[in-house]
């Protein structure tokens, strides 16, 4: 391997280990403008300029480290630091470390990349704190209205706007930014595998295929906040009730639906309390496949009658959608060449690159995952896979830049 221990992608990412551990949930909660997320922002300023890149962040608050001066035709790696709640070490900031890595592989190759090379980190790649997955890429290419982002709001109330502004940015500027879209000629996402398929194909990286389409729904369901010791059983209209249908309601209905992932992984009681009967009950509805918005109506249409049954009232609301993403066919193929020909696998996670697929060509690297676990404390990878992955990207990198 290229590299001291220090500068190899495995070493890189045992820097901040210590950053950002969920002590009640286990593994990792980092979300965008938290303290977790902005002292990995800060490390990752300190990497770049010990490596002598030039830093900039822009104005939806993504951070970019250059190698030669910007400019149309860029060659741009790098992927996220936040996490899911809870999340695993290597979900985002391999990519991130893997990019650096790659970048002291080059010059210890004594490769000068002919084109400008860039290091990016996005903002709010999983939507832990304000909801909407892959909000910094979003922004920058103006998929996501930058009216919409800013009234968005983190479990604590805090509006986007806000904590823009708390961050040191300015809300006014937010929102597509097309001259710095127009710097990236190719885009190159590494990320750790998340599913399992390089374990059983022996091999340690892959290109990506395919994005499956995925969306996320917020479901509120209102009755009467009660007593729960004074007020019987026949005498309520509980939300919880149907709330707790439509969960089940889900399973089932995806079940039935080939090649649909559909998860409910967060309800919130409102107000909360043990001997409280529940004013209102949200869930968050998390649907993908090849015809999700079949399995939403269908999911809505459980709700509304669970709903109905409790003298209750539900209301659905999208909080994001993302189409199927098919990678940029010659770019993927030139990926995979570089590396001798390795395996292209399809994900059902999204990615900020399949963002940016819609506006300039994309390509991924998966990592091997031998478990298949992610978005969760037991995600893993050797350090010999992630120092391989980060060598990788370094020829791939190479490749396109010369």
């Amino acid at each position: 391997m290229t590299g001291t221990p220090e500068t190899r992608a495995s070493g890189l990412l045992a820097d901040i280990a210590d950053v950002g551990r969920d002590r009640m949930r286990g593994g990792y909660s980092r979300h965008v403008f938290d303290g977790a997320e902005c002292e990995l922002r800060e490390w990752f300023a300190g990497e770049a300029r010990r490596r002598g890149l030039d830093l900039e962040q822009d104005r939806n608050g993504n951070l970019w480290a250059w190698w030669g001066d910007p400019g149309p035709d860029a060659v741009v790696t790098g992927s996220h630091l936040d996490s899911v709640p809870g999340g695993g070490a290597f979900d985002g900031p391999l990519g991130v470390v893997s990019a650096l890595s790659a970048v002291d592989i080059l010059r210890a190759r004594g490769v000068t990349p002919a084109k400008p090379l860039g290091v990016v980190v996005f903002g709010e790649e999983e939507g832990g704190r304000f909801g909407v997955p892959c909000l910094g890429s979003r922004l920058l290419t103006g998929s996501l209205p930058a009216e919409k982002a800013l009234r968005l709001r983190d479990p604590d109330g805090t509006t986007f706007a806000d904590a823009v502004r708390g961050a040191g940015l300015d809300p006014e500027r937010i929102g597509a930014d097309p001259e710095l879209v127009g710097r990236i000629g190719r885009f190159v996402e590494l990320h750790v595998e998340q599913g399992r398929g390089l374990i059983d194909l022996g091999r340690p990286v892959a290109v990506g295929s395919t994005v499956i389409a995925h969306g996320r729904w917020r479901l509120t369901f209102a009755g009467q906040g009660n007593h729960a010791g004074a007020t019987p059983m026949d005498d309520r209209r509980d939300p919880m009730l149907p709330a707790a249908e439509t969960v089940a309601a889900v399973r089932r209905i995806a079940t039935s639906a080939p090649g649909t992932r559909a998860t409910v992984g967060r309800v919130a009681a409102n107000p909360g309390g043990t001997n409280v009967i529940a004013s209102t009950v949200d869930l968050w509805l998390d649907a993908r496949g090849p015809d999700v918005p079949s399995v939403v109506r269908d999911v809505e249409a459980a709700a509304r009658a669970a709903a109905e049954a409790e003298g209750c009232t539900v209301e659905l609301r999208e909080e994001s959608w993302g189409d199927e993403v098919v990678f940029d066919p010659a770019l993927r193929d030139a990926v995979s060449a570089e590396l001798g020909g390795v395996p292209a696998l399809p994900t059902g996670a999204g990615h900020d690159a399949a963002v940016l697929s819609g506006h300039v060509p994309a390509a991924m690297l998966y990592v091997r995952n031998p478990t298949g676990v992610s978005h969760a404390p037991e995600e893993f990878a050797e350090d010999a896979d992630v120092d391989a992955g980060a060598e990788a990207l370094a020829t791939v990198l190479a490749g396109l830049s010369a």
